[in-house]
C-alpha cells in the first residue's frame, strides 16, 4: 500500500492545500494529512480546528486521514507506515527550501521518499501567512479558502 505524509502547518486550510491532496489521491492508497505542531510557531487556529477542517472538507473520502503530530516528520512517518512525504511547491525557492528538508529526512530515514508536487497557477500566491495577515486585517478570503474554514472564521474574533 502506497501511503504518504503531507505534513504541514496548515494555519489556516487554503484552497492550495486542498488542491495537493486532491491530486495526490490518484498516486496515494492513503493520504494523510499531517498537522504539525512546531513550540516555535504561535498559530492562529488551533491544532483541533485544523484538523476538523480537513476531516470536514474529506469526510466522503476514505483515502484521507488526519493526523496531529509532534516532533520529526519522519516519526510521524514511521508510526502511520507512510513511506512517502508529499510536499506543495509554489515557486523556485520553495523547491531549495524543501529540498533541504527531503534531503535531512532521507539522512534520518532512506526508506521515506519525497514526492513534490507543483500548485496549480491559480494557488501561486496563496500561502496562510498571507491568508492570516488578511484575515487579521478584517479583508475578505473568501477567494483563499474552502467554505468550511471561512465559515468557521466569520465566527471568530480577532
Amino acid at each position: 500500500m502506497k501511503t504518504c505524509l503531507f505534513p504541514g502547518t496548515f494555519d489556516p486550510v487554503t484552497f492550495g492545500h486542498i488542491d495537493i491532496v486532491n491530486r495526490a489521491l490518484s498516486l496515494f492508497d492513503k493520504v494523510y494529512v499531517g498537522i504539525g505542531v512546531n513550540v516555535n510557531k504561535q498559530p492562529m487556529f488551533t491544532a483541533e480546528q485544523r484538523s476538523h477542517w480537513f476531516k470536514e472538507i474529506f469526510k466522503d473520502e476514505p483515502k484521507v486521514d488526519v493526523v496531529v503530530y509532534e516532533g520529526l516528520t519522519v516519526d510521524c512517518c514511521k508510526r502511520i507506515n507512510a513511506n512517502y512525504i508529499l510536499r506543495g511547491i509554489r515557486y523556485v525557492s520553495d523547491f531549495e527550501y524543501e529540498k533541504a528538508i527531503a534531503d535531512m529526512n532521507r539522512s534520518l530515514d532512506g526508506n521515506i521518499e519525497t514526492i513534490f508536487l507543483t500548485c496549480l497557477p491559480q494557488y501561486t500566491s496563496v500561502a496562510s501567512t498571507l491568508v492570516r495577515d488578511v484575515i487579521r486585517n478584517g479583508g475578505d478570503v473568501t477567494q483563499f479558502i474552502p467554505p468550511v474554514v471561512h465559515g468557521s472564521i466569520k465566527q471568530m474574533t480577532f
